[in-house]
């Protein structure tokens, strides 16, 4: 079962997992070194996150927080946050001058994995994407996480370009 919140700090999904009660919800500046360790928790993300200096990961959060075309959300299950993403809109004159979604940074703790929580986070974004008038939802995932392209793959995503990047 599927319910929306309201309130102070409204919930913007409730749904039951075998584990209890999952919430999806703004992240907030506290959430961080737990959001920190879910970024961390793969081969990839321990080479990337250091959160001993957790001021470049508070700016970030600020400027995230400060605009509305920018949305990180929390997952919580228990009182704990167990899940993570990024949603972003962006404007472009390509197809009509439409908007896009990416979603980044999508996390699922290991207690959680295979239960369909990641399903249902990936859907609430697309239908977000949607009520806010995005012709098309974009993701990056590395090459090497053959798991997240099935995953994607299975919600409808096609491998319909192949993505570069430059570090600076």
């Amino acid at each position: 079962m599927v319910t929306t919140q309201s309130g102070a700090e409204p919930a913007l999904l409730t749904v039951a997992v075998d584990r209890g009660t999952f919430t999806l919800r703004q992240a907030r500046k506290g959430d961080l070194p737990r959001i920190l360790e879910l970024l961390a928790d793969d081969q990839l993300g321990a080479a990337r996150e250091n959160a001993e200096d957790l001021a470049p990961y508070e700016r970030a959060f600020d400027a995230i927080d400060a605009d509305p075309a920018h949305l990180l959300v929390a997952g919580e299950l228990g009182g704990e946050v167990v899940a993570t993403f990024q949603l972003s809109y962006i404007p472009g004159l390509s197809r009509k001058g439409s908007w896009r979604a990416q979603i980044e940074a999508v996390r699922v703790s290991g207690v959680l994995r295979g239960q369909g929580v990641g399903a249902l986070m990936i859907q609430w974004a697309i239908d977000q994407a949607r009520e806010r008038g995005c012709s098309l939802m974009q993701l990056t995932t590395d090459k090497s996480r053959v798991g997240a392209h099935r995953f994607y793959e299975r919600l409808g995503f096609v491998a319909s370009h192949e993505g570069m990047k430059l570090a600076l």
